[in-house]
Order: structure tokens, then C-alpha cells, then sequence
């Protein structure tokens, strides 16, 4: 692997919305490269990527699958990330160590409402792009319209470079059957005898010739305003030769400035190869992408913390855990290798633990972690599997121990949903807590804890979907079968309007009594954290290591929770002014003098029950859209809007999380199992009076 040119890597990730056929695109992909030897299919559970039972049983994926393959001189790595937002942490600390994207969109659909959460979270991280539209042997097929779409709904400049043949299935006499490419002016047909593997080569069919030559002029166009000298060329010839158009288009994806399109229908074995061959000649190398940065903790106070490396071998070693994988061995961690050489049996260190971690064994990544291939060493640019690391945790850093950085972490949003779990037998307690423990560490959207009141074990996640696969989870792996209550909402608390509060602790002693006072002002405030902390004391007011200790105070008693114990969110806490005693103890009375204060805060500034509103998208066939808009009405949802989509309407909504529970069943009888909904995290939004009078009881 050390021995393999940077420029010839590609780390790229299928991503999509649920169904629109990445885990078969990947299949063909794998296939064609030789990396499989037969095609496994979604709807017989014999996909590589999709191996665990329980992607399998439901036929979708739910955990990102990284593998490696070759595409003539090219090494890809490829992820396969989940399409349904319960597993939308899966697609972040994938697109967070990718340098490049395949984003799939349905023909028939169009742009779904996970495909714009997955293209807002590339963006998010700088990541270039194509557009593979999929399907275009269904009914109701139309490239057209969902390159529009693309353009239209996303904040995207697409550029066709290729067009189908066709569209839909026999024996409709204009069902698809092949692609056209723009670029060289062929029709490429593929064999479904030799499922894919033969292309034919041919003469753009008279039928589609003035369809292309319009299609093509808009490709000329588009390259020609992205390039001064290809513009001047166009402008005196107008044409432009195939290896100007491939040059631009390169480094125009790679700046993010457009996303070629390309299209086909993988199951049927239609266009893969040509996506292949893009991967490799229009998205990055680890070379192309910007030199990664973080910080030194250990920085001198007055010297700069920011540190850079470039994708090379020479550089000091650093990577990121974006993925532990449970094993019955020990965990597999994920690395994306940044800068420098990784080698089995050596120690980097962890700088956010301060601690060095073992690496005992590394193993190129394969989708099945029983097919492993163990290397020696991995250079800058790759990914690889690392036994051996014993407390790190995604998100986490490795590197040089000499050469101190800490990479930025990756985010991941706040559960939505509750439930509490308990073992059928109090003799596992101990091992639900350890499986738990085990399950939060691979997981980072999944949370567990004890509540205090009630002594239950609360699990919490991003939806039902989500907790479930937990639980089986938890009883096909660990072989612990749990009783589960009902799904509870994350709720928060806010307050209402500002307020200036004083806190005070008092404490007689024989000496000097103990004594601290704060005053604070609580105020509603929305920003990146649900809890801000201003400090504007004086300097010198009180010690540093005071005015510390007051922040971390407050921050701690703000987490603890509301007036009604759920977590805060949307306040900022300042301090305007401390006294306390000078004696031994000052500490304490510091702590519980900010306590105080928040307490008073809460009180006085009036509680506000918040509650997490979804992004809802229901497509449904006309004949049953009053039944459920109907219903929807009933559940508090608000409709912002419908569009004819095809043969189908398409609801968009804000719908309370409480409201949702067991909507899959109810919008499969309401429409004979022909709809489909798919719904993510939006907001949180003050809560009608009922929902809170329910709550107090």
C-alpha cells in the first residue's frame, strides 16, 4: 500500500436519498472492477456492502460500508453510506474524510428530501461531486426533469455529459436503451447478456441526433464561460476538443464550481463504467484537496496553535477515527490517513486523551471485516482499518507524538427520540450497561444514561427506526434480550425574556464565614451551541482559575436541565459581577452561588417547552392525497407546500415528533402500501399549552 502514487487514489462516497439505488450502484461497481466475482442483489440480501442481518432483512443500508477496488491504474476507495436520516450520522463522518462524491438521484423521483440534506452536508465540507441519475428504465422516467430539479432545489451548476436513449421499460417503443456521450458524440449500448461488461460503440441514432446537438451546445457553452482560452477558441471555431472540454470539467469539479452529470439504470447493468471513468478523470486525489488543519493543544501561551500538514509521506503522521466497528476481537477503527506513514506495531498518540495508542494490526478496508487483507504500512491519502486502539472514539486524532495536532472532530446533531429499556433479568444489568457503553462508542447519535428519577435506562436517538435497529442490535449480537417501553420525546427548554438575577451562598464558620455572590443576565439567544457562557468581569476582578471554574459552573448547571429537567437550549448566561470571601473553600461557594443564580434565572425568566419539529416529504398517487392530508392535519402538521412530481404529488410539511409515532403503518393503510414518506430533524419550536399541561400531569 506505501508504494502506491498519491495522484493515483480516490476516496469517494456513494451517497443519495433512501432507494434511489446506491448499494446496487456499488455492486456494479465492484463487479466491474473485479473486486466481487457475481453481483449480489438488494432485494436477496446478498450484497457486499450490505452485511450485516439486519440491512439484509429490510433491504436498505444503514451503516457505511468502506471497500477498496481498482479501475485501471486506480485505487478507489469507496463508502456506501445509508439514504434514511435516522443513519444521516453515517453520511457526515463519511463526506468528513472523503475527497469526493457520487450522488445518486432517481430518475422517477427526482430530488428527494434526504437527496438535499446529503448535498447540504457535502457542501458543508467542501466536497466535489457528480450526479449519477439512476433508473432510467422505470416508468415515469425523466432526465429532464430531474436535472432541472438538481439546478432548481439544490445549490448546484450541473453539466450534462451525457443524455439517455429513451426512457422507461418495454415494450414502450421509446424505452430506454443506452447513453449518449456529449463529449465524443457516440451512443454507448450495453450488453445485459453479459450483464454490462460489452458496450457497444456506435453512431448517435438519427432519431436522437437533434436532441443531442442541443444538449451538447449547452456543454459548450457551460465549458467555454468556465475557461478564457477554451471561451476564445469557442468563439472562433465553436467547438471545443475533447481533451479541453476534460480538462476544464476536471478542474472545475474539483473547485466545486459544477457537477457533471451522468445517467443509466444500474440494475440493468446501464452506465456504470462511465461513472467509473469519471471518478477517476474529474474528482480528486488527496493531492488536489486543501492541506488538512488543526491545532497544537500543547502551544505556548502567545505562539500560534494552528497546525497544517499536506497529503505526503514526509510529513508527520496524522489521521482521523471516523468509524469504529465493533468486532469480536477487539474494535476496527476507521482511519482517514491525512499526512505522513502509518505502521503496524506503533504507537501514535491520541492528543485529546493525551495518551498513545497501540496499533497492532492494519488491514486494507473491506466491506465484510472477515475478508481482510493485513498490510505493513499506509501512506497520506488512504484509508485503512487499525486494530488495537483501546480509548479512542470517533471523531478522535492520531498522530506523530514528536509533532502534536489535533484535527477538527466531527459534529453530529442532537438525538430527537427516547425510550427506556430494562433486561428481562436483573442478572444483566451489568452487561446491558457494558453493551450499551460498547454500542455508544461505535455510534455516535446513540446516547445512553441512567435517569436519576426513575433509575431506568433511557436510550436515545434519531428516530424510530434508529432505536429499533439498536435493540435488535443488541439481542442478535450480544444475545440480550431487553423490555422496551414506549418511545418518549426529546424535549428542551428555553425561557421567555431576559433577566438580571443575583445567586449567593452563605455558610457560618468559626473563622471567616464562607460567602460568594454572582449576577447574571439570562437572555434567549439561537447560535451554534444550545448554551452560551459571556464573561464580563473585569480583569483581575477575580483569579483565572475562578472565573474558569464560574464558566464551567454555569455551563454544568445549565446542562443539568430546566425547571422541568430537560436539557437547555437557546440561552446565554453572563456574568456581569462576582464577590466572594477570600478564605479556603471559595470554590465551593462559587459553585453554589452560580447554581443559585441559575435556579433563580430559570424561575424568573418564565420557562418555554420546546419540542423538535421534522422536515416531512410524503409522495403518494393522487387518488389518495385528501386521505392524508386529512390525517396529517390531525397530527398538528403544518403543509407548506405540494408539487405534481411525474404521476405523483408531493406534501411538504413541518410535523411535531410526538405527532409521528407509528405514522409508517398508518400511511401504508391509508394509501394500499403505495406511499412512501421519508422525514428529518428540522428545528425545535415552542409547544402548544396541551402538550406541556400533559407533561406536568
Amino acid at each position: 500500500m506505501a508504494d502506491r502514487p498519491i495522484n493515483r487514489i480516490r476516496n469517494i462516497g456513494i451517497i443519495a436519498h433512501i432507494d434511489a439505488g446506491k448499494t446496487t450502484t456499488t455492486e456494479r461497481i465492484l463487479y466491474y472492477t473485479g473486486a466481487t466475482h457475481r453481483m449480489g442483489d438488494v432485494d436477496d440480501g446478498t450484497t457486499t456492502t450490505d452485511f450485516d442481518p439486519e440491512e439484509q432483512e429490510r433491504g436498505i443500508t444503514i451503516f457505511s460500508a468502506a471497500i477498496s477496488c481498482h479501475w485501471k491504474d486506480m485505487l478507489i476507495n469507496i463508502i456506501d453510506t445509508p439514504g434514511h436520516v435516522d443513519f444521516t450520522a453515517e453520511v457526515e463522518r463519511s463526506l468528513r474524510v472523503l475527497d469526493g462524491g457520487v450522488v445518486i438521484f432517481s430518475a422517477r423521483e427526482g430530488v428527494e428530501a434526504q437527496s438535499e440534506t446529503v448535498w447540504r452536508q457535502a457542501n458543508k465540507y467542501g466536497v466535489p461531486r457528480i450526479c449519477f441519475i439512476n433508473k432510467m428504465d422505470r416508468i415515469g422516467a425523466d432526465f429532464e426533469r430531474t436535472f432541472n430539479q438538481i439546478k432548481l432545489r439544490l445549490p448546484s451548476e450541473p453539466v450534462a455529459v451525457q443524455i439517455p436513449m429513451g426512457a422507461g421499460s418495454p415494450p414502450d417503443s421509446k424505452a430506454f436503451r443506452g447513453v449518449i456521450d456529449l463529449i465524443e458524440q457516440k451512443a454507448l449500448i450495453f450488453d445485459e447478456a453479459s450483464l454490462g461488461k460489452k458496450i457497444e460503440v456506435l453512431e448517435i441514432p438519427e432519431e436522437f441526433r437533434d436532441e443531442a446537438a442541443s444538449w451538447r451546445h449547452r456543454l459548450l457553452e457551460q465549458i467555454a464561460s468556465l475557461d478564457d482560452a477554451v471561451l476564445a477558441t469557442y468563439l472562433d471555431t465553436e467547438d471545443i476538443s475533447a481533451a479541453d472540454i476534460h480538462r476544464v470539467l476536471r478542474n472545475a469539479t474539483i473547485a466545486n464550481q459544477i457537477q457533471p452529470v451522468f445517467c443509466g439504470a444500474s440494475l440493468n447493468y446501464a452506465g456504470v463504467q462511465p461513472v467509473l471513468d469519471a471518478i477517476c478523470n474529474y474528482l480528486p486525489s488527496p493531492l488536489e484537496r486543501p492541506p488538512v488543519q488543526g491545532i497544537n493543544p500543547n502551544a505556548k501561551r502567545g505562539t500560534s496553535d494552528v497546525q497544517t500538514r499536506k497529503p505526503s509521506a514526509k510529513e508527520p503522521f496524522s489521521g482521523l477515527i471516523f468509524k469504529i466497528q465493533s468486532d469480536q476481537h477487539g474494535d476496527l477503527c476507521f482511519v482517514r490517513v491525512y499526512s505522513g506513514e502509518l505502521k503496524s506495531r506503533s504507537r501514535p498518540l491520541n492528543p485529546r486523551t493525551g495518551k498513545k495508542e497501540m496499533v497492532s494490526q492494519l488491514y486494507q478496508i473491506q466491506a465484510d471485516n472477515r475478508e481482510r487483507i493485513e498490510t505493513d504500512s499506509v501512506e497520506a491519502g488512504d484509508i485503512v482499518g487499525v486494530m488495537g486502539p483501546k480509548d479512542s472514539v470517533t471523531g478522535d486524532t492520531l498522530c506523530d507524538a514528536q509533532h502534536v495536532i489535533l484535527l477538527e472532530s466531527i459534529t453530529f446533531p442532537e438525538t430527537v427520540i427516547s425510550m427506556a429499556v430494562e433486561p428481562e433479568s436483573s442478572a444483566d444489568r451489568k452487561k446491558l450497561a457494558d453493551t450499551l457503553a460498547l454500542l455508544a462508542k461505535q455510534d455516535p447519535t446513540f446516547k445512553a444514561k441512567v435517569s436519576e428519577e426513575t433509575g431506568q435506562t433511557l436510550i436515545s436517538g434519531m428516530g424510530e427506526l434508529h432505536l429499533e435497529v439498536i435493540r435488535h442490535k443488541m439481542e442478535r449480537d450480544f444475545r440480550l434480550n431487553v423490555k422496551v417501553h414506549r418511545p418518549r420525546v426529546s424535549y428542551r427548554e428555553t425561557i421567555q425574556h431576559a433577566q438580571e438575577v443575583e445567586g449567593t451562598f452563605t455558610r457560618p464558620g468559626t473563622g471567616v464565614a464562607l460567602f460568594a455572590k454572582v449576577r447574571l443576565r439570562l437572555e434567549p439567544y439561537v447560535g451554534e451551541t444550545p448554551i452560551s457562557v459571556e464573561n464580563e468581569l473585569k480583569q483581575g476582578q477575580i483569579s483565572k482559575e475562578l472565573s474558569d471554574l464560574l464558566e464551567q459552573s454555569l455551563h454544568d448547571e445549565s446542562q443539568g436541565g430546566g425547571t422541568l429537567g430537560y436539557p437547555l437550549m437557546h440561552v446565554r448566561l453572563t456574568i456581569l459581577d462576582v464577590t466572594c470571601s477570600e478564605s479556603e473553600g471559595q470554590d465551593i461557594a462559587i459553585r453554589a452561588a452560580a447554581a443559585d443564580a441559575v435556579r433563580r434565572g430559570l424561575t424568573d425568566a418564565g420557562i418555554v417547552l420546546l419540542e423538535p419539529i421534522m422536515k416531512l416529504e410524503v409522495v403518494t398517487p393522487d387518488e389518495f392525497l385528501g386521505n392524508i392530508h386529512s390525517d396529517l392535519m390531525a397530527r398538528r402538521v403544518l403543509i407548506v407546500g405540494t408539487e405534481q412530481r411525474g404521476d405523483q404529488h408531493v406534501i411538504a410539511a413541518e410535523a411535531p415528533l410526538a405527532q409521528m409515532f407509528g405514522y409508517s403503518t398508518q400511511i401504508r393503510s391509508l394509501s394500499q402500501g403505495r406511499a412512501q414518506y421519508s422525514m428529518e430533524p428540522l428545528k425545535y419550536a415552542a409547544a402548544p399549552p396541551e402538550v406541556l399541561e400533559a407533561i406536568l400531569g
